[in-house]
């Protein structure tokens, strides 16, 4: 039998500020889909996805959900507007029986559902807002960026959830692990086109390779037919005008289809000088500790940072990560122990709020108004690695157009933003480069050019990531901070982290086992017994199934009648459908509770 969809678009058509973003796009997603949405920062992605869930209108064209489908939608910006607290907000259209739901999503994605709105950090909202969509459980979830501000404890949560659901969903993420883990299908946008291929995120840059490949083979027929049709008409058209003229429209018709063709965006020329060269030891700290009240944050740590380390900091969101980032580049002093830096440092900072950008500024003003990137006297060009360019031309590397240069820096996309505090940095010799989350936002492509940069640049790198591909590909060690004030030094990345720490990932226990300082292994720490929503739930769970049971008897009455499918074909429909559900919900409540039976038992 066939399935119903979960949503269809149906010749979708969209245009801003006179662009088309869309032209009659047709896509269906079907029910148990697990799709990756990707593309360009600025192709669309966020774009289709609120036309999905009704949020953005289409010039034409009609988006239709199935019968009785329910979408749910995590934006990257969640208003939270007439809502005192972060928990009411989550809990919006829940019933006093699923408040439970709430509290265990707070538990995994690390938020508290008393925090008062007015107070909440973006993090924070987003935590919620995500909190949010997982407790309604719709039959199609639309997620946004949703490992944006999750630690990768909370990221690893929320990608066991997703994997034991059965309901459908589309991701937007610059995380590859997590789109690897996830997705079965892959919606591309590209050029205001949508295209979709059967296979999950770690085909995808594969078959974008290939297509791309056989775009510029195409391109690359077309113009040397048109070269050697132009030749022919300038060569023999005055001898055989009358009869010809058939090809030199044809020849027109090549260069027509030629102009029609949307060229690709490049990448951003981005580079990075290592400017002089730094001391052989960059940093070198010896027990320094820090602390904010009674809870420490660091306890006694020696490190000796050594010119071309890429060292990598990693651990839940507030353990001292970038604390300890601050300290070892003099921001921030330790509260004992002694931190000294090495001789002829040039350093860059790339920071997690973006701080350095100015949103009232626009793009113009954020460079030419930096004096040590304005040449002297001439307020429209900027110091580029020692070479002067107007500052529209170097925005232009980063990908920003003419129009965008005095727009506000608060009109960007989070991947804009990202964009314009790399030029800063940029722009600049340096040859200690300081990340702090520089993955956030941008798309696949900028992330393997800045992987390439990073992997031949003469410098040394500081790095605070939750983006475990990208901490594979660029950190040479890794300082695990788990909360208990200590920092223990691993080898390598973080596959190689994990492993030497005794533990496959962080998704079997919301809280980690610790490793001491001395690299040996712990005993055990997994809590054993249940939390409080979790014995909460093992309590309500037999009334849940018996009721589930009860419902599945009475339809199966219902639907035993012989003239029901003739006589009334809608109601059969709706019997039969809410029968597959009451099942589908039964098997999954009966699974919940073996599971705590367990591991209360455990």
């Amino acid at each position: 039998m066939a399935r119903i969809p979960l949503l269809q678009l149906n010749e979708i058509s969209l245009t801003f500020g006179g662009d088309p973003v869309f032209a009659d796009l047709s896509l269906v997603v079907q029910p148990g889909d697990r799709l990756a949405l990707v593309g360009r920062n600025g192709s669309g992605k966020s774009t289709l996805m609120k036309v999905m869930a009704g949020l953005v209108e289409a010039d034409s064209g009609g988006v239709v959900p199935g019968p009785g489908v329910s979408v749910g939608y995590m934006e990257q910006d969640p208003d939270l507007g007439g809502f005192e607290t972060l928990g009411e907000f989550a809990a919006h259209g829940l019933e006093a029986s699923e408040m439970y739901l709430v509290e265990r999503a707070g538990e995994g994605l690390k938020f508290d559902p008393a925090r008062p709105v007015a107070t909440a950090s973006g993090g924070e909202r987003r935590r919620a807002a995500l909190a949010r969509l997982m407790a309604g459980s719709p039959d199609l979830m639309l997620l946004d960026e949703p490992t944006n501000h999750l630690d990768i404890e909370a990221i690893a949560w929320l990608e066991n959830e997703l994997k034991q659901s059965r309901k459908g969903y589309i991701i937007i993420s610059h995380d590859r692990a997590f789109l690897r883990a996830l997705t079965r299908a892959t919606l591309w946008v590209d050029r205001g086109a949508v295209r979709r291929q059967e296979k999950g995120f770690a085909d995808f840059e594969t078959w974008r390779d290939q297509v791309w490949e056989e775009e510029d083979t195409q391109r690359h027929k077309l113009n040397r037919k048109i070269k050697s049709e132009a030749r022919w008409a300038v060569e023999g058209i005055s001898a055989r005008r009358k009869r010809n003229q058939g090809r030199v429209r044809a020849l027109q018709e090549l260069r027509a289809e030629r102009g029609a063709q949307i060229s690709r965006q490049g990448t951003a020329a981005m580079a990075l000088d290592a400017g002089p060269k730094s001391g052989r030891k960059v940093v070198e700290v010896t027990d320094i500790t820090k602390a904010f009240g009674e809870k420490s944050i660091l306890k006694p740590f020696s490190l000796t940072v050594q010119r071309g380390d890429r060292i990598a900091f990693v651990g839940p969101n507030g353990v001292g990560k970038t604390t300890l980032l601050n300290m070892l580049i003099g921001r921030e002093e330790p509260d004992s122990g002694t931190v000294k830096l090495g001789t002829n440092l040039e350093i860059a900072l790339f920071d997690q709020a973006r701080a350095r950008l100015d949103p009232d500024m626009s793009l113009w003003d954020s460079l030419t108004g930096d004096p040590d990137m304005r040449v002297s006297g001439k307020a429209d060009q900027v110091m580029v690695r020692g070479i002067p360019k107007h500052v529209v031309g170097y925005l232009k590397e980063f990908l920003f157009d003419e129009a965008q240069a005095r727009a506000p820096v608060r009109a960007l996309s989070g991947g804009e933003k990202a964009r314009l505090l790399l030029a800063k940095i940029m722009a600049k010799p340096s040859n200690l480069l300081v990340l702090d989350e520089p993955t956030n936002d941008l798309d696949v492509e900028t992330l393997d050019l800045i992987q390439e940069l990073l992997g031949t640049y003469d410098g040394t790198v500081l790095l605070v990531s939750h983006d475990r591909d990208f901490l594979d590909r660029v950190a040479a060690t890794t300082i695990a901070m788990e909360g208990d004030g200590k920092a223990t030094v691993y080898a390598g990345g973080w596959t190689d982290y994990i492993r030497q720490r005794g533990q496959d990932d962080f998704a079997g226990s919301v809280t980690p086992s610790k490793t001491s300082a001395r690299g040996e292994k712990p005993k055990s720490s997994q809590k054993s017994g249940l939390s409080f929503t979790e014995k909460h739930r093992l309590e309500a769970l037999p009334a849940e199934i018996a009721r589930l049971e009860a419902e599945i008897a009475k339809l199966e009455v219902l639907l035993g009648d012989p003239a029901l499918f003739t006589d009334h074909p809608v109601k059969f429909q709706k019997a039969t459908d809410a029968l597959v559900e009451r099942h589908e919900k039964l098997q999954s409540a009966e699974e919940e509770w073996l599971l705590l039976e367990e591991k209360a038992g455990a």
